[in-house]
C-alpha cells in the first residue's frame, strides 16, 4: 500500500472512527477488498495513486474483508472489490469489480462535493466568526451554482443575522414559491415572520397589560401571543394561542393556528415544545 496521509488501512475496531466519522469532515472511499483477489492488486493501486494525487479531497479507506466479517455483513458486501463513497456518515454511492483508471476517476468526480458545495460549507463555518465573510462566500457558492437551496437558504440565514429582514424574506419567499424549502428554510421562514410582528410598540409588557384589562378581547390577547413569541416565550404564546383556538375555532382562532405551525417549524421536529403543542393543538381541533 502506498504512503499517503489520505490513505488508511482500517481496522474493525477503527472503522467506525476511520470511515462513518471521518465522513463527517471528509468524504471517504471505502476500498474493501481481500488478499486472494486478483482484481483487487488491479484496482487498488488506482484508488491509491488518485488518494495521493487528490491531495486530501477525499481519504481512501482500506478495509480487508477476512479482518472485519460483522461489518462486511453490515454493508452488504458480496464480491472484491466492493467500493463504497461516504458523506456526513452516509454511503452517496458504490461500484463492484475492477474499472480502468479513467473510469475509476469520473467516480471519484460525481462523488466528491462540487466548488458550489464546498464554498457552501466553508461560508457555513465563517457564519461563527465573519458574516460578511459568510455573506460573500455564499454569493461566491451561488455563482458557480444559482439554484443551490443550501447556499440560498444559508444566504438568507446570514442576511437575517445582519439585519436585513426584507432581503431575508425575499429570498426565502423565492425559495417557497417553487417548492423547494428544506427544513432550515422552513425554520427560517418562521423566525422571519415572527421578527415581522415584533414590531409591536411597547413589546411584551405593554401587549400584556392590553390583553390583563381587557381578558375578553381575543385581539388583545393574540397580539400578546404574538409579542411573547417574538421574545422568545414561546410556551407562553402558544399556551395563550390554544385558548383562542378553544374560544374562537374558526376565526381569530385560524391566526393563531397559523403562529403555533410558525412556532412549530422556528423549534424543529426534535424539540420537547413542539411534541408537545402538536399534541394539544390536534386535540383542540379535533
Amino acid at each position: 500500500m502506498a504512503s499517503s496521509a489520505w490513505i488508511i488501512e482500517t481496522r474493525a475496531e477503527r472503522f467506525q472512527e476511520d470511515v462513518l466519522d471521518r465522513s463527517k469532515q471528509v468524504p471517504v472511499v471505502v476500498d474493501f477488498w481481500a488478499p486472494w483477489c486478483a482484481p483487487c492488486r488491479t484496482l487498488g493501486p488506482i484508488l491509491e495513486r488518485l488518494a495521493q494525487e487528490y491531495d486530501g479531497r477525499f481519504v481512501l479507506v482500506k478495509a480487508n474483508i477476512e479482518e472485519m466479517p460483522e461489518i462486511v455483513v453490515a454493508f452488504g458486501v458480496e464480491v472484491v472489490p466492493t467500493v463504497f463513497a461516504l458523506r456526513n456518515g452516509a454511503v452517496v454511492d458504490q461500484f463492484r469489480g475492477a474499472m480502468p483508471e479513467a473510469e475509476v476517476r469520473a467516480w471519484i468526480e460525481r462523488v466528491l462535493p462540487s466548488e458550489a458545495e464546498v464554498l457552501t460549507a466553508q461560508a457555513r463555518q465563517l457564519e461563527r466568526t465573519d458574516l460578511q465573510a459568510a455573506e460573500e462566500t455564499y454569493r461566491k457558492a451561488l455563482e458557480r451554482s444559482p439554484n443551490a437551496v443550501t447556499a440560498k437558504v444559508g444566504l438568507a440565514r446570514t442576511v437575517l443575522a445582519r439585519g436585513r429582514l426584507e432581503e431575508a424574506r425575499q429570498i426565502i419567499e423565492e425559495l417557497a414559491q417553487v417548492g423547494a424549502l428544506d427544513a432550515e428554510g422552513e425554520r427560517l421562514q418562521a423566525e422571519i415572520h415572527l421578527r415581522s410582528q415584533s414590531s409591536q410598540p411597547g413589546g411584551v409588557e405593554a401587549a400584556r397589560a392590553a390583553a390583563a384589562a381587557q381578558p375578553d378581547n381575543l385581539e388583545l390577547q393574540f397580539r400578546l401571543a404574538q409579542a411573547l413569541a417574538s421574545a422568545g416565550q414561546h410556551a407562553e404564546a402558544m399556551d395563550i394561542c390554544l385558548a383562542i383556538i378553544y374560544r374562537d375555532r374558526r376565526g381569530l382562532g385560524e391566526k393563531a393556528r397559523e403562529l403555533m405551525v410558525h412556532l412549530f417549524h422556528l423549534l424543529g421536529p426534535d424539540s420537547e415544545l413542539t411534541s408537545t403543542y402538536r399534541r394539544k393543538l390536534a386535540l383542540a381541533l379535533y
